[in-house]
């Protein structure tokens, strides 16, 4: 039997209501669910407004232990209710420390662990270490009962060597959550493209589906620029979302094949171990 598995990718613009949030993100998931999705990817820290672009000790408030965050909670009865998985992601406190972290939602609702965002951005408008320090979880990857899947968080997606870990540990697919938008120092300065065009190198190279999730719309004077989408193994985007609608896109791979081509690249098989003889 061919293994194959739907994606869906979540584009809205959350208000800073926790629960007005959870449930858009649920009415979304019932939305994808009824278009077949396996795996439904909702934006990064999407329970509220994109607090990060300043530094304030009141949002630390925000932050609560994953295994009782109420999107964690209610959205549980919601992957079960619709047999998909749903990464979530949130705002982590544990104990004195404080994490940008995702909670893996299996098909059943079983919570199958936390990541934590391992790169950190700092500048204008994103000025993350205030609020985060660097995850301690290392990257990884869920074998969920729709597929393996890998996830990095925004700033995450930059990075290459993120993205051949997860590869390399046996990912169907890698899956982003991102919150990325305006640049406040530079008005001209928009990095859509260059944002889209780091995670299709990242399908390219490791032959591998990638799917990203963006937040869309105007948060107290700084906005994001959806254009969330889907891509296949080839880095070919198979679907997409433009810059201001909210919504869901749907995309299904056959893994099988695809696994096929990424043995037939060669990626794999021609690494260099480093100087410790390590492939990783």
């Amino acid at each position: 039997m061919t293994r194959s598995i739907t994606l869906a990718t979540i584009q809205f613009s959350p208000s800073d209501d926790v629960q007005a949030n959870i449930d858009r993100v649920a009415g979304f998931v019932e939305q994808a669910a009824g278009r077949g999705a396996d795996v439904v990817l909702p934006p990064e820290l999407f329970c509220g407004y994109y607090f990060c672009k300043t530094q304030e000790e009141e949002h630390f408030a925000r932050a609560l232990p994953w295994e009782t965050h109420p999107a964690v909670v209610q959205l549980t009865e919601i992957a079960k209710k619709f047999d998909v998985v749903i990464p979530v992601s949130i705002y982590e406190k544990d104990g004195p420390a404080y994490y940008n972290s995702l909670v893996m939602l299996d098909a059943d609702g079983a919570a199958l662990g936390v990541y934590r965002k391992s790169h950190i951005p700092d500048g204008p408008g994103y000025q993350e270490k205030f609020y985060f320090r660097p995850g301690n979880t290392g990257f990884r990857v869920w074998d969920t009962k729709k597929g393996k899947i890998g996830v990095g968080i925004c700033w995450d997606q930059w990075f290459p060597e993120a993205a051949r870990a997860m590869a390399l540990m046996g990912a169907d697919v890698l899956l982003y959550p991102t919150a990325i938008g305006a640049e406040p120092q530079d008005a001209c300065l928009d990095t859509a493209a260059r944002w889209r065009r780091a995670m299709l190198g990242h399908a390219v190279s490791n032959v591998i589906p990638v799917c990203a999730a963006n937040r869309v719309g105007d948060e107290q004077g700084q906005a994001f620029y959806g254009t969330s989408f889907i891509s296949d193994q080839t880095g070919e985007v198979v679907a997409e979302m433009d810059r201001a609608k909210e919504g869901v896109i749907v995309a299904t791979f056959d893994l099988d094949m695809i696994d096929r081509e990424r043995a037939a690249w060669g990626f794999f098989r021609d690494r260099r171990p480093d100087l410790y003889g390590s492939l990783l």
